[in-house]
């Protein structure tokens, strides 16, 4: 059995901010570069609209970089791409990871299920399954 994570703990997929929050600044600056440098035929409203691309561009980038799980003494917070969600222990049920799914899964006690983004198998999939299971742990020692 393994040892219990010592909270508050967070999962989330480092390796992915670490090369998305990059990227998304340096489009940014692109955009920007190539609005500055178009030429001079093109109007201000051209230019104007490079530079929102780039930035809509980034923000898609951010929202990507956004999955983490959280757990402290009073819950879980799950934030996914769009949507976070906070959780008491006593409303997960269940913290599912099985075979080919890209990420957990949590059964609620209300009959649904989120998913978890945060512990997702694009960073590794040993490392998954070990986050899945110390948030499984977590969850069978303080949800019932």
């Amino acid at each position: 059995m393994t040892t219990p994570a010592e909270l508050p703990v967070t999962w989330a997929p480092r390796r992915t901010r670490a090369v998305l929050l990059p990227v998304c600044g340096l489009l940014v600056v692109m955009f920007a570069v190539i609005a500055v440098a178009l030429p001079a035929n093109w109007q201000l409203n051209d230019r104007i609209m490079m530079v929102l691309s780039g930035l809509l561009f980034a923000a898609a980038g951010v929202m990507l970089a956004r999955p983490r799980v959280s757990a402290d003494a009073e819950g879980v917070t799950v934030v996914n791409f769009v949507r976070s969600r906070r959780l008491d222990w006593a409303e997960i049920v269940r913290v599912n990871f099985r075979q080919g799914d890209p990420w957990a899964t949590l059964d609620l006690a209300d009959g649904t299920s989120l998913a978890a983004v945060g512990i997702q198998s694009g960073v590794g999939k040993a490392q998954a399954i070990a986050d899945a299971r110390a948030l499984r742990d977590l969850v069978e020692g303080r949800g019932r």
